[in-house]
């Protein structure tokens, strides 16, 4: 498949799912490291709805993974992996989120404020002018830039290289994201999960914890929280917590 990276040698044990809702590949890094002791697959989301993520990521598992498998998702591939976990639980072993977005909406106006927060008068600003021109491609790397610069601590020098960015699957994927949340299908569907859930969240990721802890306690029966010191929203990119990120990760998956 075109849009399925393989890392390691197979049996591939490992999924990784990218975050960024159109930041393509972001995820790389991480299976670089991990590939030394588990054979990694890293699919590439490249539908432009919620549902046609979900089926695309079950095909591409279908195909190469060794099933049932360890599904890690960052960010938005949290909650993708959150739902490929509910509608298709035979696929996943175990399912680990990291900087998951909140699951409940009296949550999300928390992330901008704390992003805007750490900004400049000048770079909030920008922020606000940028948000008005979602469609335009440059100005969606612009924005990204800005707020990655707001989510970290203490950030290595190290940057990703190779990044595809692709406004028109944020645009198309995040308003049914969000209405998922808003009416709490997002939380319902952890109904169906029946595989152990661990959520990795750094202490000062603008993301709210409490917005993944407090609602996934409530519901899953196999859940444990585990909070990252002094690391921002990309934990194998800061400085002062990327050994802790991946000690911990290696041991759930090993």
């Amino acid at each position: 498949m075109d849009n399925l990276r393989t890392y390691g040698r197979p049996p591939y044990a490992v999924a990784l799912l990218h975050g960024g809702l159109g930041v393509v590949g972001e995820m790389a890094p991480v299976a670089q490291e991990l590939s030394g002791k588990w054979g990694v697959l890293e699919p590439l989301q490249t539908k432009d709805s919620v549902k046609g993520q979900v089926e695309e990521l079950k095909l591409a598992l279908e195909e190469m993974a060794a099933l049932p498998t360890i599904v890690v998702g960052y960010s938005w591939g949290a909650w993708l992996g959150f739902l490929l976990a509910a509608r298709h639980p035979a696929l996943v072993r175990k399912l680990v989120l990291v900087s998951s977005g909140p699951f409940e909406e009296k949550y999300a106006p928390q992330i901008l404020k704390t992003r805007l927060q750490r900004l400049s008068k000048k770079e909030k600003d920008d922020v606000e002018f940028l948000m008005a021109r979602p469609e335009d491609p440059l100005a969606f790397g612009l924005l990204g830039e800005l707020l990655a610069k707001a989510d970290f601590y203490d950030p290595l020098p190290m940057r990703p290289e190779g990044l595809e960015l692709r406004p028109d699957i944020y645009k198309g994927v995040w308003k049914e994201g969000k209405e998922l949340r808003k009416t709490g299908k997002l939380l319902e569907a952890a109904k169906a999960i029946r595989c152990p859930v661990v959520a990795l969240h750094g202490d000062r990721d603008p993301h709210p914890a409490e917005g993944v802890q407090k609602p996934l306690e409530k519901v899953l029966k196999d859940f444990r929280f585990i909070l990252l010191e002094k690391c921002g929203h990309i934990p194998w990119m800061e400085k002062q917590a990327r050994d802790e990120f991946f000690r911990i990760l290696s041991g759930e998956l090993a």
